[in-house]
């Protein structure tokens, strides 16, 4: 659980996403009451409810990058779901109930992880001692040395006075030492072994299911998966893959399944975000049939979990009082009002994301860790070619993104990641063979690349 206070939960941001400071205030609030309610007492600590936020604003102006960068902080589960794919029950397509038994998934699937990095140690250690039995097996006592035998040699001499003996231990354990250092030291990485590998034949399951029928599908798989037997085959494989594979093997024996699920649930309750993407899609216009049909029952679908219900999973009940939901939509074609009015008032923070200017994208551009520019500079790096791309040509860029979302549809910062590609174009295809090769570019160049297709309407319209 994240402690950052509001404003490193800000700064935090800053480091991915340019602007928009009321979104970022809203989710930080946000994020620092579930730690605030944690602490008040316990008595209380229930009747505290998440305040769900909707953010409003046209599309590639951070929505998503606020919520997905939210998480991270938070070490929460989170999923990000589109509302327009949920029909009303009923209908065929997946029922809004999906989102927290996916979201539980999620987070038996985080939980899980994290168990499997703490028994790491005594995983490898274990894995080792097993990996040596096989390079190294265990010596049985022969039969021969028990007793004589008369079995003849292929000379045809009787063997019955030949006493098989056993290593002693001290030779044994001697070997055993000698394996684990040249083991350690990587001179077996090339040595063959085998390792049983189990298998279990699962026959395909598939049920084309109206809304709700999804965890029949999961129970009817996790039943086939119990009931089929096991299978056992032998791999040959290199000594560094068969102590991945037993290292694998025997962290996934160590994690105790029944806590990792007791966490996740609890996680899921406590700690999950659910964001709503799209969520304007699902505003119904006047009509009484036709696509437009469910899109109120989605929305009345979504009140009980919303407002805290308890949604029946593969890992049991999960109450949805007190996840967060983040909804966003562009509301360019309707209005948030036209929200039914008991989902409106399940969202009651909202904030509106600014359409972004010729300075943001040029922060966009070079700012971010994970700026457009940087990506590209590495990518070329990778083939020895050293890009260099002018602040000049940094400014031309943007302007003609401005210029291009003006005049055709607003695709916010989604626009440079078109424009940067036709700019480079030529420079990736060839990048392979120019090794060493240093390319600049600056604003003649951009204008050199980019001004016929922004000028011919047309031709801007579809390739930028």
């Amino acid at each position: 659980m994240s402690t950052l206070t509001p404003r490193e939960i800000v700064a935090e941001l800053d480091k991915y996403v340019i602007g928009q400071d009321d979104a970022k205030r809203a989710v930080a609030i946000a994020l620092r009451n579930r730690w605030r309610r944690q602490q008040v007492p316990a008595e209380l600590r229930d009747e505290i409810a998440p305040k769900n936020i909707i953010m409003i604003g046209p599309t590639g102006v951070g929505k998503t990058e606020i919520a997905r960068r939210l998480a991270k902080l938070a070490h929460s589960p989170f999923i990000k779901v589109e509302a327009s794919k949920f029909t009303e029950v009923g209908y065929v397509g997946r029922d809004v109930e999906s989102i927290i038994r996916d979201l539980t998934e999620l987070a038996v699937t985080m939980v899980r992880a994290e168990e499997t990095e703490n028994v790491q140690d005594k995983a490898r250690a274990v894995a080792e001692e097993r990996l040596l039995d096989i390079l190294l097996p265990p010596v049985q006592p022969s039969p021969a040395a028990s007793g004589s035998s008369t079995e003849m040699d292929e000379g045809g001499v009787s063997t019955s006075d030949v006493i098989v003996v056993p290593p002693e231990p001290e030779t044994q354990s001697k070997t055993r030492e000698k394996l684990r250092r040249l083991f350690r030291e990587g001179r077996l990485d090339d040595r063959m072994v085998d390792i049983e590998i189990t298998e279990r034949s699962t026959p395909v399951v598939e049920i084309f299911s109206a809304a709700g029928m999804e965890e029949m599908d999961i129970n009817l798989r996790d039943m086939f998966e119990n009931i089929m037997p096991q299978k056992t085959r032998k791999k040959k494989v290199k000594v560094p893959e068969a102590y991945k594979f037993l290292v694998e093997q025997e962290a996934q024996r160590m994690v105790d399944m029944d806590k990792v699920v007791t966490e996740a649930k609890r996680r899921v309750a406590q700690h999950g975000i659910v964001f709503l993407d799209e969520i304007d899609k699902v505003v119904g216009r006047e009509s009484s049939s036709g696509p437009d049909v469910s899109r109120e029952g989605v929305q009345r679908d979504l009140l009980p979990i919303v407002e805290g219900s308890s949604v029946n999973t593969k890992y049991g009940i999960i109450k949805t009082d007190h996840i967060l939901f983040v909804a966003a939509g562009a509301f360019h074609a309707v209005k948030p009002s036209e929200l039914i009015p008991e989902l409106q008032g399940r969202f009651p923070i909202r904030v509106e994301l600014d359409s972004l200017g010729k300075e943001d994208f040029v922060k966009i551009l070079q700012e971010p860790r994970n700026a457009l520019i940087t990506q590209y500079v590495e990518l070329m790096k990778t083939e020895d070619v050293k890009l260099e791309i002018a602040p000049d040509a940094i400014e031309e860029i943007a302007e003609i993104a401005c210029y291009v979302n003006e005049h055709h549809e607003n695709i916010g910062a989604r626009r440079l990641h078109t424009i940067l590609e036709r700019l480079l174009d030529e420079v990736s295809f060839n990048a392979s063979e120019m090794k060493g090769v240093t390319v600049s570019i600056d604003a003649k160049e951009v204008k050199r690349k980019l001004d016929d297709v922004v000028e011919d309407e047309d031709l801007s319209r579809y390739i930028l």
